[in-house]
């Protein structure tokens, strides 16, 4: 039978209330346990704040009946999660029932936000005596909740560990690779210990003899590389902490894997970095495992030991490790040090695909992190986010794909105007085309990832090609580099290839291509901050553009429409045909050697025909930069040779007022094109014919504020990291002070974006996606125009933005552009045809969903049809 609604009651004298504010908390536990269903539903509940949410591997899930039906049965959920709520006297942790999973995995639910329970239940663990926990059931998570303080003291015994299936610890809210928790060391200290050279055995000797051993002698080696971490953890397995960690040890004799296990890695992980020597006791000797990758040696003429591989267990055998003090290491042991393989941008371009390098610079660019499903319906994902870094040795940056290395400290902290190195980075380049466009360096298994505040004391910090690079950054004007600056936004990038022949070919999933029927139940299965690169058929119908001049003056946010605007969501007017949406612009579109002629062809027509209205905005009183000083991140690499403080990166001077505003009339009369329906839109005679008898038309033009790209602020240098980090898994008061919004920081794009429709090719459903025309004036180098010069309507596109700046000052926007007669005429050509669009998509958070088209393909290769 169906409990009654109740609301807890107030708690009675033997309950033992205590002094201070009653716990609404803890009379709802009384409440569940006093009610005979061990579960109640709650009428009128006050809200309460989350305090944590925590993620762990679930129990292994009963065998599944026979099926009834042929519909596959989804996935019993890989992991679960514990939320801690707070009602401002007291914290309670409680599990997540599984059918609620969602709401954690799209972010909806997170710390910091408030929600009201409207059922829960009490469940004990049957193999334990007096344990058991609330299970959330049912909630309802507030949009604009009361305030209420997330604080509140922790009950008498809490509980550190999850609560269901015995694990014994939590995992990283987003990935697997990072360490999490108490559990994980910071580091330990290294011990003076008496070493007998007399005893201790060589790699070399190991290699030979170990077959012949049992127990074997200690062993004295220096890490000179270090993997990320690898979780092997299983639902059907109860191993304590199934972790391991692999790193490469060198004595004079030569270099071994060795690989850290368990409970170990916790202990010993964060501790054993690269150059740090170890003695090693009672260690282990297994076969090593062939399917390993393997670093490149900064010694190439290092002889490497790829046998056998040298095992670190808690128990059979107990090892015993100590880190011996740098200061105590003797030349008479002959270590080897730690070498590199650092490279230049200039030597870059020479380099083969899959060359292992390392290589140091300034940010000037980074990314917001997002994530990738490792495998089809799975609930594991890498993390990753692109930065380009610059050297002074090339106009061109690097771009750096970079991975999560089980370095959270670092990768979350990675931002403009820190120096970045890298190391066992991987090249990436296209090497099937005359004339490669993708050019990029990746994270391997074996990178570690190094920033401002890290550099002290790094073996890399004495080799010559970081002295140079140093030496280049005290003859830079900070001022001059800040201006290229830019931080997150939506990163087009790698291109898809210029064939559609070639997308195919380089796609790894079973189906290559969707139906847009089927795009809505696909980003509905997406997580937070999941990155999916889908191609769907269609006909290019309708073509709008949409100023952020109106959005910026309203101070609105974007809202995305679906099928179904929930209650929730606001109305906002915006321009466009059928259900617009508002939106925020990107940047795209940079100039090389090569495109230069042809764009300032392109540009020059463009300027006849744009629109006169132009919107000036009021003089804006530039701040001066409050950071740390650059001489300060210089002193970590304890260069011994000084210049003038004054020419460090010095600050920008801010006594000069802004530049006047410029004005920009055309005098250009308007021509009339086919199709134009007015001067920022076009829509074809197909589209007007079917757009009112559609089965399904999907709206994911939206550009949210997260979407843009935004120039960087160091006052608020804190605000910004944290907007394009993911969310953390433990609320944290606010450790910055800035009372603005994302929005209101400067775009590094465009005034504007491209809504695009694409219908169908059966003519019954459509969907609208967004076109952010990306560039960045103040560094043409980070997004190029020349990615897209075979795909002659986004070319189009990308190219008014060009002109756009050009002929626009930075402190002007213009209301409304009208599409060139370019794009019109581009747009024409694709009327009725069939062509391929490759839609880049990503989850914001919650319901904010953003899609992107990256690359337009024509239908005219036989091999593609036949393949496809």
């Amino acid at each position: 039978m169906e409990d009654a609604a109740v609301a807890p009651s107030a708690p009675r004298a033997e309950e033992g209330a205590g002094p201070g504010p009653a716990s609404w908390l803890q009379r709802l536990r009384n409440e569940v346990l006093r009610s005979s269903q061990l579960s109640v539903s709650l009428a009128e509940a006050p809200p309460v704040a989350v305090v944590a949410v925590e993620r762990y591997m679930a129990e292994s899930p009963p065998l599944p009946p026979p099926p009834s039906s042929a519909l596959p049965k989804p996935p019993a959920p890989a992991y679960c999660y514990d939320v801690t709520l707070a009602d401002g006297s007291r914290q309670e942790k409680c599990c997540l029932a599984p059918p609620l999973n969602a709401l954690v995995q799209r972010n909806a639910l997170r710390a910091g936000c408030r929600l009201r329970l409207t059922r829960c239940s009490y469940l004990y663990d049957e193999k334990k005596l007096s344990s058991g926990f609330l299970c959330l059931e049912r909630l309802d998570v507030l949009r604009d909740p009361p305030d209420l303080p997330p604080g509140g003291r922790e009950p008498d015994e809490p509980r550190r560990r999850p609560l269901k299936g015995g694990r014994s610890h939590y995992l990283p809210l987003w990935n697997n690779e990072d360490p999490y928790g108490a559990l994980w060391l910071a580091s330990r200290p290294p011990e003076r210990v008496e070493i007998e050279v007399s005893k201790l055995t060589s790699l070399g000797h190991l290699e030979m003899n170990w077959r012949s051993r049992i127990h074997f002698s200690p062993l004295l080696v220096r890490i000179l590389h270090k993997a990320r971490l690898r979780y092997y953890g299983k639902p059907d397995k109860k191993l304590d902490i199934p972790y391991q960690a692999y790193f490469e040890v060198a004595d004079s004799s030569g270099m071994m894997s060795m690989v850290l296990w368990n409970s170990l890695c916790p202990e010993w992980y964060n501790s054993m970095k690269i150059g740090t020597v170890l003695l090693l006791e009672q260690y282990g000797i297994k076969t090593s495992y062939p399917f390993k990758t393997q670093p490149t040696p900064g010694d190439s003429q290092m002889k490497r030991f790829t046998t056998i591989e040298i095992s670190l267990n808690v128990r059979d055998p107990p090892t015993k490790v100590n880190i011996i003090p740098e200061k105590m290491v003797k030349p008479e042991w002959r270590l080897p040090e730690v070498r590199y393989r650092f490279v230049t941008r200039s030597e870059l371009d020479n380099l083969p695909n899959n060359h292992s390098c390392d290589i140091i610079g300034l940010v000037i660019f980074v990314g917001r992190a997002e994530r990738t499903r490792k495998r089809e319906y799975s609930e594991d994902f890498w993390i990753h986010r692109w930065a380009h870094v610059v050297d002074g040795t090339s106009d061109q940056p690097f771009i750096l794909e970079l991975f999560a290395t089980s370095q959270p400290d670092v990768f979350e902290h990675i931002h403009p105007m820190t120096y970045l190195v890298c190391t066992q980075m991987r090249v990436v380049r296209d090497i099937t085309e005359n004339t490669p466009r993708t050019l990029y360096l990746t994270t391997s298994n074996e990178s570690q990832m190094f920033i401002t505040g890290w550099h002290k004391g790094q073996p890399y910090t004495r080799d010559p090609k970081v002295k140079n690079f140093i030496q280049w950054i005290k003859t830079q004007s900070e001022a001059d580099q800040m201006k290229k600056t830019v931080i997150g936004g939506y990163c087009p990038f790698p291109p898809a290839p210029n064939s559609f022949l070639k997308y195919c070919k380089n796609n790894k999933v079973e189906s290559v291509l969707k139906a847009i029927s089927e795009m809505e139940r696909e980003i509905e299965d997406l997580h937070y901050r999941e990155h999916k690169r889908f191609a769907v058929q269609g006909i290019i119908s309708a073509i709008r553009y949409v100023s952020y001049a109106a959005e910026d003056a309203s101070g609105m946010e974007p809202i995305q429409e679906g099928r179904v605007q929930s209650a929730s969501q606001t109305t906002v007017k915006t321009t466009g045909m059928s259900k617009d949406c508002v939106t925020k612009g990107k940047k795209r579109s940079h100039r090389n050697k090569e495109a230069n002629s042809v764009l300032d062809l392109q540009c020059a027509s463009l300027k006849q025909q744009q629109h006169p209205r132009m919107l000036t905005r009021k003089s804006r009183i530039k701040r001066k930069i409050e950071h740390r000083t650059e001489a300060e991140n210089l002193h970590e690499f304890q260069q011994e040779d000084s210049v003038p403080e004054q020419n460090i990166l010095t600050e920008p001077d801010t006594s000069q007022p802004d530049r006047a505003d410029k004005e920009g009339v055309s005098d250009a009369p308007e021509i009339e094109e086919m199709g134009r329906t007015s001067h920022d839109s076009w829509q074809s005679d197909l589209w007007t014919m079917v757009k009112d008898n559609l089965i399904d038309h999907l709206h994911y033009c939206t550009v949210f504020p997260e979407s843009i790209p935004r120039k960087f602020d160091y006052m608020h240098k804190e605000f910004l990291i944290q907007q394009y980090n993911l969310h953390p898994a433990v609320y944290k008061p606010k450790e910055y002070r800035t009372n603005k919004e994302i929005h209101e920081f400067k775009s590094a794009s465009g005034p504007g974006h491209y809504e695009v429709t694409i219908l169908g090719i059966n003519h019954d459903v459509a969907i609208d996606v967004a076109f952010p025309p990306i560039f960045c004036p103040e560094d043409p180098h980070l997004f190029r125009i020349e990615d897209i010069q075979n795909d002659m309507l986004l070319s189009c596109m990308s190219c008014i933005s060009v002109c756009q700046q050009n002929t626009a000052s930075n402190e002007k926007l213009y209301d409304t552009f009208p599409l060139s007669n370019e794009i019109v005429k581009a747009a024409v050509d694709l009327d009725r045809q069939h062509v391929i669009c490759i839609l880049d998509i990503c989850r914001l958070e919650e319901d904010k969903v953003e899609v992107f088209l990256n690359k337009i393909y024509k239908i005219m290769e036989t091999d593609v049809v036949n393949l496809v």
